[in-house]
């Protein structure tokens, strides 16, 4: 610790570092206050540009009061760099007095040891309650001083978990700092296990990618995917706390829009819709919705009957197929065949005595405004070629199919392994021309009409021009134009980035984040892929904890196929949520069924044993005194069992969450149905740990305190205890 006089001119510097923040605050306030005026006389889309720009600005100055500055590096030889969230720049000089934590600058703040200083002789670390230093730890990095400690890491880790993940700006770590700044242009794989914070290093490294390649990636923006919504409200707010709103937050069940599934499939259909194999079947199943008629199909002309038979079907039918178009496109080429068929077909029988060729020109003219008119032709063509669209097409393959895996009486009761085919069959159907010309026509009507009411508005205020000229000492023409007026009345999309970038299917991501990607099928990556056509990802995962039968059994086998040679692997080994004594269950289990995975190291010990009580029938006393116990201490906390268990969620709904304390309930039910799911729950807690287990204690329960009864304190400052839901 440093003496008083020091912690005086440190807080005296940073109360001059806040001051520079709110004069930029009130500098970029009137550039959007300006931009939303559309006082530089600007085009509406380029005012839109401005605004949103300026806006983004604001919001990277607004989260910065938490935590402006958090350290201080001081050279061997040169002024002390004080590191923060935010860069500022002097006034008057422009000289930075506060470096961004993901300038270059910054990084020895994370890096330097007393081995390796990188040329810094101490750094000094802040630590801050709103806009107030509280104190400063120093860390001689020469070797010959007091050495540093992990005071703020240890801090952080120890702190009551409160609402959704926190960011690590100032308590980044040397392994993962050097993922967070890894240069490499694929994708990048971040395995770990448990604790290891590859979920909070992987939002740190788009907040970096963003600093140091924002015109590449802010108009497009990024996508993270997490494996359920309990898991994106968890970590939502840690990009924003970090300035960066760009960002669609989704699930893999919520990847095409205007669906949020989250019911799952059996394993054995989950396996079946996540291999690439049902690519296969789904094509097959818009094959089958392209028909020939089981009898002639007779269309009544004026002057002839014609039918519709197999041969000018399937004659449509090869044409349209080998046309290489989407289903519903593929569809005008099946139609225009049927048509010129049958029309020609007519005139040849209307024709064959009385007329000749010159003389059967208007009437194929007229026969073929016949056909194409024709209701009964138009019911038979929908009938043997219709527009389809995918959710019609898949929940009428499912509720037919003779597949006893596949099949299901209600077709659209979505599952999460429906969405990829869903959106594979986006493209496989494509789009209806007929609506999409309709829709173009609206547009050109609108565009039409806001041009006629401009040039009226321009004719009105034309008749008073010279009272207008006399009035305002200016031109009518000199003030606007008809066309600059409509343009006006154009509307304009005001949404954020975020929001426009979910509404739509075809959006492309710059960078894309898939967390629990362990998880992900076959399919769910072909859907990923499409979204980011740069394939530039950061993947996070860990494959001892894959649940899914559809899963990732290895990196490799799921990446290679669309980046070989592009993508690299980093682990991180250091568990900083779960203490030594509860991880050291964990790992008993993770022993039984994945013995070859080395599991993550604890950097604490809390001296809490985890406990275990015996509990053979209705476990609802055991868990309400867990919750009253609970109830007396700051923080969260969760109990976990299997389906049924009042009172509990399942594991899978917790999976990359944290809580201070955790209640397993009935783990050989949990391990017997997925092990994984067990290893899951016992390594959710940062505190204390308690499992409610039937007959004899488990072997993996051997070093835990065992309990007759559960024990009960007075609430005293009210924690959150979760039941029948998630919570942070």
């Amino acid at each position: 610790m440093t003496d008083h006089h020091e912690l005086d001119l440190e807080r005296e510097h940073l109360a001059h570092l806040y001051d520079r923040l709110d004069e930029e605050r009130r500098r970029v306030h009137d550039e959007y206050t300006a931009a939303l005026r559309g006082e530089d006389g600007e085009a509406a889309m380029d005012r839109d540009v401005r605004v949103r720009e300026t806006a983004s600005r604001r919001r990277r100055l607004d989260v910065a009061d938490h935590g402006l500055c958090f350290g201080r590096l001081d050279p061997d030889h040169g002024e002390p760099l004080y590191v923060g969230r935010i860069g500022l720049r002097d006034r008057d000089t422009d000289e930075p007095v506060l470096l961004d934590w993901r300038a270059p600058a910054a990084r020895p703040f994370y890096t330097a040891t007393g081995a390796h200083p990188e040329g810094l002789r101490r750094r000094r670390q802040f630590h801050t309650r709103g806009r107030d230093l509280v104190t400063i730890t120093d860390e001689d990095l020469t070797g010959t001083g007091e050495p540093g400690s992990d005071a703020a890491l240890l801090a952080a880790v120890n702190a009551p978990r409160g609402d959704g993940m926190r960011d690590i700006v100032a308590t980044i770590q040397a392994e993962q700092d050097e993922i967070i700044r890894l240069d490499h242009p694929g994708v990048v794989v971040i395995e770990g296990g448990p604790g290891t914070g590859k979920t909070v290093v992987a939002l740190h490294r788009v907040a970096y990618l963003l600093y140091t390649e924002r015109a590449r990636i802010e108009r497009h923006g990024v996508l993270v995917v997490g494996p359920n919504r309990a898991f994106v409200r968890h970590v939502d707010r840690v990009l924003p706390s970090l300035g960066e709103s760009d960002v669609v937050f989704t699930t893999p069940g919520g990847l095409v829009p205007g669906l949020h599934v989250t019911r799952e499939d059996s394993a054995p259909a989950a396996r079946r819709k996540g291999a690439l194999t049902v690519l296969d079947v789904l094509a097959q199943a818009v094959a089958d919705r392209q028909r020939l008629p089981a009898e002639p199909v007779p269309v009544e002309l004026t002057d002839t009957t014609v039918h519709l038979g197999v041969d000018v079907a399937g004659w449509a039918r090869d044409e349209a197929r080998a046309s290489g178009r989407p289903h519903n496109e593929a569809r005008e080429v099946f139609v225009e065949i049927v048509r010129w068929a049958l029309t020609e077909r007519a005139v040849s029988r209307i024709g064959r005595d009385a007329l000749s060729a010159a003389d059967r020109a208007p009437l194929r003219v007229d026969v073929a405004a016949e056909v194409a008119a024709h209701e009964g032709l138009a019911r038979a063509v929908d009938a043997l070629w219709p527009v389809l669209t995918p959710a019609e097409l898949l929940a009428g393959f499912y509720a037919t199919t003779d597949d006893p895996v596949l099949h299901r009486a209600v077709g659209d009761a979505w599952t999460v392994s429906d969405v990829p085919l869903l959106d594979e069959l986006v493209d496989l159907l494509g789009a209806d021309p007929a609506a999409e010309r309709a829709a173009a026509a609206v547009r050109r009507r609108d565009a039409a009409e806001q041009a006629e009411y401009a040039a009226g508005v321009m004719e009105v205020l034309t008749l008073d021009r010279e009272e207008l000229d006399e009035d305002l000492g200016v031109r009518v023409q000199d003030l606007t134009h008809a066309d600059v007026l409509a343009d006006r009345f154009t509307e304009v999309d005001t949404r954020d980035l975020a929001d426009r970038a979910a509404a739509d299917r075809d959006w492309t991501y710059r960078h894309v984040v898939v967390d629990e990607a362990q998880e992900l099928s076959a399919m769910d990556w072909r859907v990923l892929m499409r979204r980011c056509p740069a394939r530039s990802f950061t993947v996070v995962g860990d494959l001892a904890q894959r649940r899914s039968p559809a899963g990732a059994r290895s990196w490799g086998d799921m990446l290679d196929p669309y980046v070989p040679g592009r993508w690299v692997y980093r682990a991180l080994t250091v568990n900083y949520r779960t203490p030594a004594e509860i991880l050291a269950v964990a790992v008993r289990v993770l022993a039984g069924y994945a013995p070859g995975v080395r599991p993550p190291e604890s950097v604490r010990a809390t001296g809490i044993r985890p406990w275990s009580q015996r509990v053979d029938d209705d476990p609802s006393a055991a868990i309400a005194a867990f919750t009253a116990e609970e109830a007396g201490r700051a923080g969260t906390s969760v109990v976990i069992g299997p389906p049924g268990v009042p009172g509990t969620v399942p594991a899978s709904e917790t999976k990359g969450l944290e809580f201070d304390a955790v209640l397993v309930v009935d783990p050989d039910r949990i391990l017997a149905a997925n092990p994984a799911d067990l290893y899951v729950a016992l390594t959710r807690a940062t505190q204390r740990l308690g499992v409610l287990h039937a007959g004899a204690a488990p072997a993996y329960l051997s070093r835990t305190e065992a309990r007759t009864a559960a024990r009960a304190s007075s609430p005293t400052t009210g924690a959150r205890t979760v039941q029948g839901a998630c919570s942070r």
